[in-house]
């Protein structure tokens, strides 16, 4: 037994003349009514989509605002410690820059054994990833909580 699709009923009928009941006046009419529908439709979206970016703008700066309130307390409330934060951080930059300076040496000299091995590379990243990722973070502390360089180019009268 064979199957012959032509001996199912359609499931839709598209009618393809080039005839039709509607004018040309009234398919114009109709698309122009969808366009201008649609800009509208479009219009709308993106104003809801503004006010709903400048809500998410003043919530994430309220939260920044408010942040630097609290640092700024902190660092009147504890000048002296603002002040070793300041110098510790000066201090672990001058680390980590010797740090990097180490491990792009690591890299230089061992480049085909990390681009060839999987192993090597796996090595190389225990070896630098956590201290690296460590010492960023406790760099970055410090930086928040140190006060800033009093200027030496301070005018004077």
């Amino acid at each position: 037994m064979t199957f012959d699709p032509r001996a199912l009923p359609p499931m839709f009928h598209i009618d393809v003349t080039a005839e039709s009941g509607a004018s040309e006046a009234d398919f114009v009419g109709d698309k122009e009514d969808i366009i201008i529908g649609l800009l509208r439709q479009l219009v709308t979206g993106q104003e809801k989509q503004r006010r709903l970016l400048e809500e998410l703008v003043q919530h994430s700066s309220a939260q920044h605002r408010q942040r630097a309130t609290e640092l700024g307390q902190w660092k009147q409330a504890n000048p002296d410690l603002a002040r070793r934060c300041r110098v510790a951080a000066e201090t672990l930059g001058r680390v980590q820059n010797e740090f990097l300076q180490n491990l792009t040496n690591e890299i230089e000299d061992n480049e085909e054994c990390l681009l060839d091995g999987e192993f090597m590379l796996n090595e190389f990243v225990d070896r630098f990833g956590p201290r690296l990722a460590h010492l960023n973070g406790v760099l970055q502390v410090l930086s928040q909580l140190s006060v800033a360089p009093e200027s030496t180019n301070s005018p004077q009268h």
